[in-house]
């Protein structure tokens, strides 16, 4: 399909509407679904399909789809690159702006509402009872994510190899940017050779990572941190999850395990993109100049994206060594969420009730499918309960 702009004339053919009134649209739709898009990526991508496929038929479903299809070939949140997507089909520039924008303010507000409230009382028993029983939840919300993304990119034996190649490097403190990319670049040569020999590039590269320390914080590293993140990360937001313990916790030392679990917690249980995690976190190390700071580092890479990738799309969907490398990093991506995973789980699941929390929660997910918000509600007020009637011993 062509990407190029539509902003003559509506999509359902009346030449009448201005380019105003095509921006008040976009701007209504996605405030309403920043609003209330609750569920993660795959809950948002249905809801845009409802509103402007279905009711409002600014795009085809190949259209659409196309675009969904397009999200996943660049860094970043892939449902914000789609609301990106469509406010550029829809109103050019200006609706590329005005959809992206709309989309992440709402869920950035109330997240930052819920960080000055953490940032107050995140000590109290109610408080620390709610994160208690979300974040069981929010494990095994992860390991979901791993189960369903896994069955899609682990399609050969080659790439289950070098998954577990990545997960050992991983586990070994290889930086996690060269292992996502040292990936794809395996990868690539491996197809365009029709072997894998090169893979022992990965190793060499990948152990040359992995330092720590800890640095004062400043409102320019956190940017940069967030800004470097966004612009390149691949897969589920909750990929997203490596990147922050790797350079937040490991590298920088600014947030402790719990605090991160927190954020992931409270991305969780609001609606609009994951990746209002960074809004939390920059609040909470910086106030309301941080959480600024972090919000627009990590979307800002989006917006880049999606105004420069539609013409190479095309070609890059044609090219065998290009999906190769994609592969790649997805399984890299895979490889570092199953790690962080595992290190959050140790520090989450710490007793019988948490055990339960989390185990009841997989059999919800996996079972049964049950809405990941609902599970999160469910999980905050058992933990409220455990709180108020539990000893904490328990």
């Amino acid at each position: 399909m062509s990407f190029e702009r539509r902003v003559n004339v509506g999509r359902d053919g009346d030449p009448s509407q201005t380019q105003r009134h095509r921006l008040a649209e976009l701007a209504w739709v996605f405030l309403k679904l920043g609003t209330i898009a609750f569920g993660g990526p795959a809950a948002h991508i249905a809801m845009m399909d409802e509103a402007v496929v279905r009711r409002r038929k600014w795009l085809t479903r190949e259209e659409f789809l196309d675009y969904l299809g397009a999200t996943n070939l660049i860094p970043g949140p892939n449902s914000t690159e789609l609301a990106i997507h469509i406010g550029h089909a829809r109103a050019g520039w200006p609706g590329l702006l005005v959809a992206g924008f709309c989309f992440i303010v709402p869920a950035a507000l109330i997240v930052c509402a819920i960080a000055a409230a953490y940032v107050r009382f995140g000590a109290l028993p109610a408080a620390t009872g709610v994160l208690f029983g979300v974040k069981p939840v929010v494990i095994a919300i992860v390991l979901q994510a791993l189960w369903r993304l896994g069955g899609t990119a682990l399609k050969t034996p080659a790439l289950v190899a070098l998954g577990i190649a990545c997960v050992v490097l991983t586990l070994l403190g290889a930086n996690e940017l060269i292992v996502l990319f040292g990936a794809g670049l395996v990868f690539a040569l491996a197809r365009s050779t029709r072997g894998l020999s090169d893979a022992r590039a990965l190793g060499a590269l990948a152990l040359a990572g992995g330092t720590s320390g800890s640095a004062s914080f400043a409102l320019g590293p956190l940017f940069g941190v967030f800004l470097k993140i966004g612009a390149v990360l691949f897969g589920s937001g909750y990929v997203l999850l490596a990147f922050l313990r790797a350079d937040l916790v490991t590298r920088l030392g600014w947030l402790t395990e719990h605090q991160l679990l927190d954020a992931v917690a409270v991305g969780q249980v609001t609606p609009g993109p994951v990746f209002t995690t960074a809004t939390f976190i920059g609040y909470v190390l910086g106030g309301t100049p941080g959480a600024a700071v972090a919000t627009v580092g990590i979307f800002l890479p989006a917006f880049v994206f999606v105004a420069i990738s539609g013409p190479l799309l095309p070609v890059l969907r044609r090219s065998p060594v290009a999906g190769a490398a994609l592969d790649g990093v997805n399984v890299a991506s895979l490889a570092l969420m199953a790690v962080v995973t595992w290190e959050l789980g140790r520090g989450a699941i710490n007793g019988w009730l948490s055990l339960a929390i989390a185990v009841a929660s997989a059999v919800a997910l996996f079972r049964f499918r049950v809405n990941a918000a609902w599970l999160v509600l469910a999980g905050a007020t058992v933990g409220v309960a455990a709180a108020a009637w539990i000893p904490a011993s328990a």
